[in-house]
């Protein structure tokens, strides 16, 4: 139960924390006698310290200064899904007997927090949270978890619930000793808690469930087909030009394949209609019947792909080609994992040409796709320009966005460039852009082709200074390659200079997905 915090004021001492020993226990003694007001029987017994010792040595924290104890952190590990969130004090320590420590479990429980009120004011709180913090790292565990005191409540309760009062302390209305210090620690509130420590009139028996998420956190080792933390990204900036046939076209596609197979690539992104020569074919039809025409290749550039996938092991996204569903017509992109196993993303929002032009239709599916070297979002160019579609994908934890696009002057190149770097700093991930290049002068509706190639990063201080890990030379064919850090991802998201996802108004807004 954490029922302790501190002011900040620092001093220049001799600060040292190190683990708590048995023979500390009339200085642990003289701090709770001088730390707890209004909490019935609040005194932990030496017979209680030696018991913590014997299961989780570790575990038990504590700080020096000038050679005295003056500060110390309790806990143990619990298996927390034998608890959950509507546990009790008593019942997730065993009734202070501890017997629920599991070594094995999977959650560091913070048990007591104290510090001597004469030596508040040097953040020997915070130490003894980074120690926490730092063990729970060390130990591969989940998380942190505690039920914290919310002591001035007494002082409001006539006029406002335990929500309302925390959520006032969350913006600073009210202040609050001890939730305050847990959420500066990086602690949210995951629930309230009634009558998690009986006699703690203070709180009116109300207590907040506090957690801190790991990281780093691995649920188990696995000695093949482990979570990648490295991967590599290969972009296609195709070149458009007149193909005799279907076979010309796979022999190009499997030319890139193959190339960036010799690199170990995890992913490969092509473009939006990179198989546009083939409507050269239909040209003496009009621009809706050539389209049609075009999506009779679609099926088995779509097999190719998936054999392409297998055979050089590399996960691709295919760009995008047409496709006629039950006489719908859709611009479609898939996903070709190196498994054998494939996925299609229909593009959403359909350009006026697309639609004038074309006839095409917007699809209506928004999901974030599985893959062996992490979790990835798709949009087809004009949809990178809606926010919204990222957005949800990132709350559904995507870390990669692919967006294969085809443009045709600079100024639409633009729209795209530009909005798929806000979409990189705005959900905190990696966002990959890959175009034609060239002209197609036989080919209605496809005339010239503008684009350079990139990998857009969020940023901050671990990423590029440009916010651009890759890209390619504009207007020409060639390739980008790039190494992307996942683990960067989860330490913005944790600790970056600012924090676009976590600091969002939700009490304000939200987007939802309506199917």
């Amino acid at each position: 139960m954490e029922r302790s915090s501190e002011n900040s004021k620092a001093k220049k001492l001799n600060v040292h924390l190190r683990n708590l020993q048995l023979t500390d226990y009339p200085q642990v003694r003289e701090i709770m006698e001088r730390v707890y007001e209004g909490v019935e029987d609040p005194y932990w017994e030496k017979m209680d310290i030696k018991r913590l010792l014997k299961v989780f040595p570790e575990g038990q924290l504590c700080i020096e200064v000038e050679g005295k104890m003056v500060a110390a952190a309790l806990a143990i590990i619990v298996d927390y899904s034998k608890f959950g969130d509507n546990h009790t004090y008593n019942k997730i320590t065993g009734n202070e007997s501890f017997s629920t420590h599991d070594p094995d479990g999977n959650v560091l429980y913070g048990i007591d927090v104290f510090v001597h009120p004469d030596y508040r004011g040097m953040r020997l709180g915070r130490r003894l949270y980074d120690g926490r913090k730092e063990l729970c790292e060390n130990l591969n565990l989940k998380s942190i978890v505690a039920g914290g005191r919310i002591p001035n409540y007494a002082d409001y309760a006539d006029e406002m619930t335990p929500r309302q009062y925390i959520d006032a302390v969350k913006i600073r209305e009210i202040h609050d000793p001890i939730l305050n210090f847990q959420i500066s620690n990086d602690f949210h509130v995951k629930k309230i808690l009634k009558n998690y420590l009986p006699g703690d009139s203070r709180s009116k028996d109300y207590a907040t469930l506090l957690e801190w998420n790991n990281i780093y956190y691995q649920e188990k080792e696995q000695l093949i087909n482990a979570p990648r933390t490295y991967i590599r990204v290969g972009l296609v900036q195709w070149q458009m030009r007149p193909l005799r046939n279907i076979e010309a076209l796979v022999e190009q596609m499997e030319y890139f394949i193959d190339a960036f197979g010799d690199y170990q690539s995890d992913f490969i992104l092509f473009p939006e209609l990179f198989n546009a020569p083939l409507m050269a074919e239909f040209n003496h039809l009009g621009e809706p019947e050539a389209i049609r025409g075009l999506a009779k290749y679609t099926q088995l550039l779509r097999e190719k792909f998936t054999e392409f996938a297998v055979a050089y092991n590399v996960n691709i996204i295919a760009g995008s080609m047409p496709e006629i569903r039950d006489e719908t017509l859709y611009n479609v992109s898939y996903l070709c994992r190196r498994d054998g196993s494939w996925d299609s993303y229909e593009k959403i929002h359909i350009t006026p040409s697309e639609q004038n032009s074309w006839g095409m239709t917007g699809g209506d599916k928004v999901k974030v796709f599985d893959t062996d070297a992490g979790k990835i979002g798709i949009t087809i160019c004009y949809d990178v320009e809606f926010p919204e579609i990222s957005r949800l994908y990132a709350e559904q934890g995507m870390q990669i966005l692919f967006v294969p696009f085809l443009t045709d002057t600079q100024n639409g190149f633009n729209r795209v460039r530009y909005c798929a770097q806000a979409r990189a700093i705005e959900n905190e991930c990696y966002v990959a852009i890959a175009g034609c290049v060239g002209n197609l002068p036989k080919v209605n509706n496809m005339d010239i082709q503008y684009a350079q190639s990139a990998i857009f990063t969020p940023s901050d201080f671990a990423f590029p200074t440009n916010a651009i890990k890759a890209e390619a030379t504009p207007n020409t064919e060639m390739t980008v390659i790039g190494d992307l850090d996942l683990e960067l991802l989860k330490e913005l998201h944790e600790f970056g200079s600012v924090r676009n996802l976590k600091d969002r108004r939700l009490d304000l807004y939200n987007i939802k997905l309506k199917k």
